[in-house]
């Protein structure tokens, strides 16, 4: 097999006259045919990738221990430790009932804290609904969002979280779905994200697998 590659190869150079068609290498330097498919990009990868160049602030988290540690030093680092955080999510609330943070459904609150459906790895976006946002828009939150996330809730494209979803709440299908991927107000949008509303987030993502 390799020789008929091989020599399939010389005889598209001497067709084109390129010594370099087909030389293509991977990520350890290795040469690959052009032809060949690419590796696949795990997804958790992809996703790391995509949702820190869209601008958002990601820190993992081993155990719920290191999940606390980071969410006290983000507090710390924008000197959020004595504001109130929107939150409607009695669980999470009671995860850092720790800190000398005032819960509430307040929009003028410091930041938005809370879980989501998905994280999308082929855009590095956030897939949310009204199990989070309620019957708000994203325009109503806070500029501020801390999302608190697990390795499981990693999928591929917002078509399998739709599907995800459907099988999730069965007929009691949320409203108000939508994604967040941009996280950096001064960052240049393309036409997709035209129009979004950008939020300074950081994503806490724990490892759950």
């Amino acid at each position: 097999m390799n020789e008929i590659y091989a020599i399939f190869m010389n005889f598209l150079k001497r067709l084109f006259g390129n010594d370099k068609i087909g030389e293509v290498t991977d990520e350890n330097g290795n040469e690959i045919g052009k032809f060949m498919p690419k590796p696949e990009i795990p997804i958790d990868d992809e996703f790391m990738h995509n949702f820190k160049n869209n601008g958002g602030k990601f820190l993992y988290c081993e155990n719920k221990n290191e999940l606390r540690l980071n969410f006290s030093e983000i507090l710390k680092e924008n000197k959020w430790d004595h504001t109130e955080a929107y939150c409607s999510n009695k669980s999470i609330c009671e995860d850092f009932d720790h800190t000398h943070l005032t819960f509430n459904k307040n929009l003028g609150a410091c930041f938005f804290l809370s879980d989501c459906e998905f994280l999308i790895s082929n855009t590095g976006a956030i897939l949310m609904s009204s199990c989070q946002l309620g019957d708000k828009k994203l325009s109503d939150l806070p500029l501020n969002f801390i999302i608190i996330a697990k390795t499981s809730q990693l999928i591929k494209t917002i078509g399998e979280g739709l599907q995800n979803i459907n099988k999730r709440y069965d007929r009691n299908l949320p409203t108000n779905i939508t994604t967040i991927k941009t996280f950096d107000e001064n960052k240049d949008s393309d036409f997709m994200n035209y129009g979004s509303t950008p939020k300074n987030l950081y994503l806490l993502l724990l490892e759950d697998l």
